[in-house]
């Protein structure tokens, strides 16, 4: 055990479509301390991806009380799709198959009763650019970020914060229909702009 690290750190993870990212990462919000990435398994069905979530945190948070002697201070994660924050509940992600789950409820009884914060992984991903990144440093408030992959969505930046929209489904460009009568989309219909667009779609296309 070290005790190099006395400071904290916290739990974070970032649920894809395809993959899922983790790290524990300091409060001084620099590099952080221990990265990993494991596959989401979404073809196994969305019970085997909400397992598999489950045992990726356990892991990081075993990680990170093993190497220096605390647990985490909370963790934060961020998955695609309609997000209650309030909850803490993945209420529909078309790319895991995921409804109405209490996924913070799940991971906090996994990690010991830590706290656990939800949040939709491109609104998060632009409080970031809003923060500490690019439009940070162009002094903007307003702004668009745009995220590619398994799907797409976007953040709408207004006054330094993020747009949730009425019912928590604001900046989802990639189920908006553009080719109507076109290929089926994760979400049922069919010519979606994600079924064209993304970075999964233009993979499929291109193989």
């Amino acid at each position: 055990m070290t005790t190099d690290h006395d400071d904290g750190y916290v739990l974070a993870l970032d649920i894809g479509g395809t993959g899922i990212k983790g790290a524990l990462i300091g409060t001084d919000r620099r590099r952080p301390r221990h990265e990993a990435r494991r596959p989401t398994l979404r073809d196994a069905g969305p019970d085997a991806v909400v397992e598999g979530v489950l045992r990726f945190a356990r892991e990081l948070y075993d990680t990170g009380r093993d190497r220096w002697g605390t647990p985490p201070l909370a963790a934060g994660i961020v998955l695609p799709g309609i997000v209650d924050e309030t909850t803490g509940t993945a209420v529909y992600a078309a790319n895991l198959d995921w409804r109405d789950l209490p996924l913070r409820r799940l991971l906090s009884d996994a990690l010991d009763g830590l706290d656990v914060r939800l949040g939709h992984d491109v609104r998060t991903a632009g409080l970031a650019e809003a923060r500490l990144g690019a439009a940070a440093k162009a002094g903007s408030g307003r702004f668009f970020f745009v995220a590619l992959g398994t799907g797409i969505a976007c953040a709408i930046g207004t006054g330094g914060g993020m747009e949730h929209g009425a019912h928590g489904g604001a900046g989802e460009l990639g189920h908006i229909i553009v080719r109507p009568g076109g290929d089926r989309c994760g979400c049922g219909q069919r010519g979606c702009l994600e079924t064209l667009a993304s970075a999964g779609a233009v993979t499929r296309a291109w193989a």
